[in-house]
């Protein structure tokens, strides 16, 4: 997540329940983060125990899925409202409606036409429903080939979810203006973010005449499951380079973190694929530093402001990367943007290239500049020759250590697959001279998993056919009941009754039926 953060402190495998807050004690963000991610893992945990993996309230059962095919150049889906639960997270797909605008005084439609004040036309309603083409965070282009549904049958459509950080840069909302516009923004917020999307039936390990719907749930588990799966390590250290001698009074000779600073670093994957294929993009500030884009023309970008200081602005030969609302729920990966020319009094910045098309010209998505601190040009450690730069960000080496700067070093583990936005984040901190980071019983550091993103999986819907959509989805019905009209007692005491009464009524029976058989 790219906030301003000191550190991330949680960790599931400790079993901690609760922070206790002490008194007379500095209180850190990590601290508040804490808590809120224990008890959002507690719930979770509740939730995927009594649900399982995925399912829905059975009276509001949400992501109802029917194929609109041949009605329309595009085949589409309809999305419907309601409620699911995916590995504990809650999903809602109800489309909420506008409300309902004051009209004038004067308004009116005095010549019997139709319409509203001054003759003007209501505003048609929106759809109650969402579709696959307009679904709140799924942002499909129709001119991409591959954002389009299969074209053959059948396909499973599914869902898939996962969280993201929004700050007040994308969420202007979120500042409160009487702190005034010189002053930094305050919490940030996480965001479930869900997509219906489609998959051709030819990629899962389904036999061709096996189309049950128990044999499609585990054919699409095992493609979740590889999805889910981390392809990448990495680990990170503190080493002491070599220029340190150059630089005796900044900090502590022999410390091996020689930033003046503390920091969060945040190394990112940038191009997914294969080690060859794969670049990734470093921060110290855990890419939090941020720009809201006022205007785009051309390569020049108008900006809201420049920062607030010297560490949080931007210079000439800063790496910067063109975000809006729609380019983080895609996860896509656009080259990244060099800074050539500040216009200070006009808060302008000029870069290398002009953005991408299908980024940053609509308003509505609040675009913004990203900035990341990696440099063209650095060694790659004692003897490495100089980096350089793919789409503006630096190529995966896999097993070597690579310096990213004032010591601190990055080491990709061999034979990795990476995808886009995978992060790991690294705290440097100036009072020990070193970098955070586990390590075993010898002290050496030791390869982890990619933090996020984690996104998570569920079947919908295996669509055969126009009008023939089989459904996948599960659901769980209420624990209430009506409260019995007597006590638990007497319940008892009158089934028991009934049961003897049942019983002698029963021996009548056989006594006449043996009498009639002896006569």
């Amino acid at each position: 997540m790219h906030a301003d953060l000191s550190r991330s402190t949680f960790r599931p495998e400790r079993n901690y329940s609760a922070v206790v807050a002490q008194q007379g004690r500095v209180q850190l963000d990590a601290d508040a983060n804490e808590q809120a991610a224990i008890q959002l893992h507690q719930a979770r945990t509740i939730a995927r125990d009594l649900i399982g993996q995925h399912g829905g309230p059975a009276g509001s059962l949400g992501f109802a899925v029917e194929f609109l095919g041949g009605k329309s150049e595009l085949d589409d889906l309809s999305i419907g409202g309601g409620r699911y639960y995916v590995d504990g997270i809650l999903l809602d797909a109800t489309r909420p409606q506008p409300g309902t605008a004051v009209e004038d005084e004067a308004g009116g439609d005095d010549d019997g036409g139709e319409g509203g004040a001054d003759g003007i036309a209501a505003a048609p309603e929106p759809p109650a429903k969402w579709t696959y083409w307009d679904q709140p965070d799924g942002f499909r282009d129709p001119e991409r080939p591959g954002d389009r549904l299969p074209s053959g049958f059948p396909f499973l459509v599914y869902l898939k979810a996962w969280e993201r950080l929004v700050t007040a840069a994308e969420d202007p909302a979120l500042r409160e203006v009487a702190l005034g516009s010189a002053l930094p923004d305050t919490a940030a917020r996480t965001k479930v973010v869900w997509q219906v999307l489609a998959l051709e039936g030819s990629k899962l390990d389904l036999e061709d005449s096996d189309g049950r719907k128990d044999s499609v749930r585990e054919a699409f588990a095992r493609w979740a499951a590889e999805q889910e799966r981390p392809g990448s390590h990495l680990a990170a250290r503190s080493e002491r380079p070599d220029h340190a001698d150059e630089d005796p009074c900044l900090v502590s000779p022999d410390a091996r973190y020689r930033g003046p600073e503390n920091q969060l670093y945040r190394v990112e994957v940038h191009d997914g694929g294969a080690a060859k294929d794969a670049t990734f993009k470093w921060s110290r500030e855990n890419g939090s530093v941020v720009f809201p884009v006022d205007a785009l023309d051309g390569t020049w970008v108008e900006l809201a402001s420049l920062g607030s200081d010297d560490k949080l602005d931007l210079n000439v030969g800063d790496r910067v990367e063109f975000v809006d609302t729609a380019y983080s729920s895609r996860g896509e990966a656009l080259p990244l943007l060099r800074v050539e020319e500040l216009d200070l009094p006009g808060r302008r910045v000029r870069l290398s290239g002009e953005p991408e098309p299908g980024v940053g010209r609509r308003p509505e998505l609040h675009p913004y500049l990203r900035r990341w601190d990696h440099r063209e040009g650095a060694r790659r450690g004692k003897g490495g020759a100089a980096t350089g730069l793919k789409h503006g960000a630096l190529v995966v080496e896999e097993g070597r250590w690579l310096p990213l700067e004032d010591g601190v070093e990055v080491y990709f583990a061999a034979e990795g697959t990476y995808k886009t936005g995978d992060y790991w984040l690294i705290p440097a901190r100036t009072a020990t001279g070193a970098v955070e980071w586990p390590v075993n019983a010898a002290r050496k550091p030791l390869l982890q998993a990619p933090l996020g993103v984690q996104a998570h999986y569920a079947p919908l819907a295996w669509v055969l056919g126009e009008r023939t959509e089989p459904d996948l989805r599960q659901s769980f019905g209420s624990l209430a009941a009506p409260v019995p009209a007597a006590k638990d007692e007497v319940l008892a005491a009158e089934a028991a009754a009934a049961a003897e009464t049942e019983a002698r009524e029963a021996a009548g029976a056989d006594a006449e039926e043996e009498a009639g058989q002896q006569q």
